[in-house]
């Protein structure tokens, strides 16, 4: 009996002991970075310009600060585009002969992260957060980092954008006093393809050549107007299931609503796309209105150049982004957010240290009024701190980028947000919607040019491309081009 007691004693301080050391490895508990001996992460972003000065800035910051207290410094390198950045990752990921080994830290939209992911190489941040530090974040930008089976934190959220309408309020003044448009009559899709036909027809007034108006709008990002068009009429294009394979939900009636309010405006020259960005289209004074992300408002410019030797300065309204008549408005999500590489747990303590500072309240606002991204917790998404942020430094003020971040907030705190759940080559699929309409509109666009200065009529130009087996054949083109995305 006294052996028998002494056994489960024994067994009892066994299982403590055990206990003990489990509790030890929770991430945190033993692995917090010594100064004297600090951990160095590699951060891969995109960031340019103002952007990554910005960046810099507060990476500089809190190398010199926290990071010094904390034994952590981070090393954060450009990597040009998001398209590069995206593809140094993949060749990082998969080892391809010649690239870099793979950061600590990188940027990436979720479809890269789930690629990576794939390879098991994404770390899981969770055990590094409390509930109440991500339950101060909107709730959307940490559920969009939950992509996989197990609904794990993938991607952290540092700054996100969604979309706006810009336009030059110089110009449309003018417009606007003599045919009486209002920006009211911009709030739908609808609306702005009506605009857009009336400043056709108004400007090709004002001179003596036939068929010489010009474009009012544009678009950025093509797939976003399609994705969030569907998205408004009671449908996700992408339907990812539980087990990630994506069924394409192609709605015959809902796309073709999209067609008549892009497609149909564009070959009738309503609607333009010339230089890289619409923001450059607005410069050389080829639209008026477009639409952009928050974070591409900053290159709205303040004047539009007529030629080498004329230009005049121009004023800036930021509007909502339109939706379809009638419909429950979504605003799409987006901008990057940061991947941490799995590896051991006091690298990735560091990089959740970094990412916990840069996304301080206070000091993501900082990074917003520097790069024109919005601020990622609650508590500062605050049309009263923005302002006060951009008064308090005179050198970031710039009234478009401002009254963008404000409305993009006012967007946030009041529509449905959206963005597409990650899936295999979901990036190769959301390229098919941003070119597949765009591209077919700008041939078909040219072809109607190329009519018209061959002696047939604008109607009749127009007419040639503005019918059923047109649509439908662009449906079909579209159908295969993205089931061949799954292949």
């Amino acid at each position: 009996m006294y052996k028998c007691k002494l056994f489960a004693k024994l067994i009892a301080v066994l299982t403590a002991v055990v206990f003990l050391v489990a509790g030890c490895s929770v991430p945190g508990a033993t692995s917090k970075p010594d100064p004297a001996n600090p951990v160095t992460l590699e951060l891969w972003h995109y960031y340019n310009g103002p952007q990554k000065i910005a960046f810099d800035d507060l990476v500089t910051e809190f190398n010199e600060s926290v990071g010094l207290e904390k034994g952590i410094i981070v090393e954060a390198f450009s990597q040009g585009s998001i398209d590069e950045l995206l593809n140094k990752v993949v060749d990082a990921s998969n080892k391809k002969v010649g690239a870099d080994d793979i950061p600590d830290i990188f940027a990436a939209y979720s479809d890269t992260a789930y690629a990576v992911d794939q390879l098991g190489l994404v770390a899981d941040l969770d055990p590094y957060f409390t509930k109440e530090e991500l339950d101060a974040y909107f709730p959307s930008y940490i559920d969009e980092g939950r992509f996989d089976k197990d609904k794990s934190l993938k991607i952290f959220p540092i700054a996100k954008s969604t979309e706006v309408m810009m336009v030059n309020k110089t110009d449309w003044d003018k417009f606007a006093q003599a045919t009486g448009a209002t920006y009211e009559d911009l709030a739908t899709i609808e609306g702005v393809s009506d605009i857009a036909a009336k400043y056709y027809e108004w400007t090709d007034s004002l001179t003596d050549t036939p068929d010489d108006g010009k474009a009012f709008f544009g678009r950025d990002a093509v797939a976003n107007y399609i994705i969030s068009g569907m998205k408004q009429q009671g449908i996700s294009i992408f339907d990812v299931g539980e087990d990630g394979n994506v069924n394409f939900n192609l709605d015959e009636a809902a796309l073709r609503k999209v067609w008549d309010n892009y497609y149909i405006p564009y070959i009738n020259g309503y609607f333009g796309a010339y230089g890289k960005f619409r923001s450059d289209d607005a410069k050389t004074g080829d639209l008026i209105a477009l639409v952009c992300s928050t974070s591409g408002s900053a290159y709205f410019p303040r004047e539009v150049t007529v030629n080498d030797d004329e230009s005049y300065p121009i004023e800036c309204e930021v509007l909502k982004n339109p939706c379809f008549e009638g419909a429950e408005r979504y605003s799409i999500q987006q901008g990057a957010g940061m991947v941490v590489t799995k590896s051991d747990e006091t690298t990735e303590y560091a990089a959740a240290e970094f990412l916990k500072w840069f996304t301080d309240a206070q000091r993501n606002i900082d990074f917003s009024i520097g790069s024109g991204y919005m601020p990622v917790k609650k508590e500062a998404a605050s049309e009263e701190l923005i302002k006060k942020a951009f008064s308090d430094n005179v050198e970031e003020q710039n009234a478009a980028l401002e009254a963008s971040i404000i409305v993009s907030i006012d967007e946030v705190n009041s529509d449905q947000l959206y963005t597409s759940t990650a899936f295999e080559n979901g990036l190769a699929a959301r390229n098919v919607l941003e070119y597949s309409l765009s591209d077919k509109a700008k041939t078909d666009r040219e072809a109607v040019v190329a009519a018209i200065a061959g002696g047939t009529s604008r109607t009749d130009a127009v007419a040639a491309y503005d019918t059923d087996e047109n649509f439908n054949a662009w449906l079909d083109e579209l159908t295969q081009k993205l089931n061949d995305t799954q292949k």
